[in-house]
């Protein structure tokens, strides 16, 4: 019961955001609007375009719309909370604290797993074509989402479990526009040594080992790509991995430089590169991939021509 006591000391936390300037926040509320409005819309553009198009259904676009609906969601769990705290009261509840964390981290990883499976995806598709309908089955796509989404959130639950034990009894500001992992085991008054333990053991398995997957698969090819003698198919193998590559870049290259250092280095600098990969490149997937693919464009064109009213007949 004194565990109880000690923990529920604080029943709520404050989420002090981007900036605690008001002059800030209608400008922020504006800008975090539009992007999560334009977030939405593009994905479940996407979506839909590959959903009602036969010629996108392929593995690479039911990957590409899970990927989309991950965004969605990820972005989902971010942004509103932050629209309603550049515009009333920064507080969030306990339990909704450790909500919004549990997800933040699933759907943050999911991401990161399915960038992982489309590399994949391309892998066999450029270095072993003849067997790819075999290898890449609808079947074999099924359990790569499943597996994905499940890992993930197993992930998720342990790190939500290991916090909630923690005892917050002082300070109850989180520097930060999101819950999570480090700037609440900073506001702890009880020892944190096993979270920093998951953290350092566990937690590297499960970023790093998707990039090292998507590293290997683009090292083979890229080897395989060099032995295409035309200059013509050189380029169509590549086009195929430029969008993919765009996105792991921009994901990867952010989410290491928050989550790949030391928990005591974690500054208000770190939250910058955060909407990097929870906002940014969610925003960004739809015109990474719409942009640069032409299946993808002529699947929109579909999609927007039978969204227009038909003409009356005369």
């Amino acid at each position: 019961m004194e565990r109880v006591n000690q923990t529920s000391s604080v029943s709520e936390f404050i989420l002090l955001g981007l900036s605690s300037r008001p002059e800030d926040q209608k400008p922020l509320f504006t800008l975090f609007l539009v992007i999560y409005l334009i977030t939405i819309t593009g994905n479940l553009l996407i979506i839909l375009a590959i959903c009602t198009d036969p010629k996108l259904q392929t593995p690479m676009y039911f990957f590409l719309s899970f990927l989309s609906f991950i965004d969605i969601c990820l972005t989902t769990t971010v942004v509103p909370r932050m629209l309603v705290n550049f515009l009333s009261e920064k507080t969030i509840s306990y339990a909704g604290c450790l909500t919004q964390m549990y997800f933040f981290y699933a759907f943050g990883n999911t991401d990161s797993f399915i960038l992982a499976v489309m590399a994949y995806d391309r892998y066999v598709a450029i270095c072993d074509p003849m067997h790819y309908i075999t290898t890449i089955s609808h079947r074999r796509c099924v359990l790569l989402v499943a597996f994905s989404c499940s890992f993930t959130h197993l992930h998720s639950l342990l790190h939500t479990l290991l916090l909630n034990h923690l005892t917050f009894c002082n300070s109850n500001v989180i520097h930060h526009f999101v819950c999570d992992l480090s700037p609440l085991m900073k506001l702890s008054c009880s020892s944190t040594f096993l979270n920093e333990i998951v953290i350092k053991t566990e937690g590297p398995i499960v970023l790093v080992t998707p990039f090292l997957f998507i590293t290997f698969s683009y090292i083979r090819i890229f080897i395989a790509v060099l032995k295409i003698p035309s200059a013509a198919g050189k380029r169509k193998a590549f086009s195929t991995c430029g969008s993919h590559l765009s996105l792991v870049t921009l994901f990867y290259g952010s989410i290491f430089y928050v989550y790949l250092q030391p928990l005591s280095t974690y500054t208000v600098q770190d939250h910058i590169v955060t909407i990097v990969y929870t906002v940014v490149s969610s925003m960004l997937n739809p015109f990474i991939y719409s942009l640069r693919n032409k299946d993808l464009k002529q699947g929109l064109r579909k999609l927007m021509s039978k969204r227009k009213p038909q003409a009356a007949p005369s």
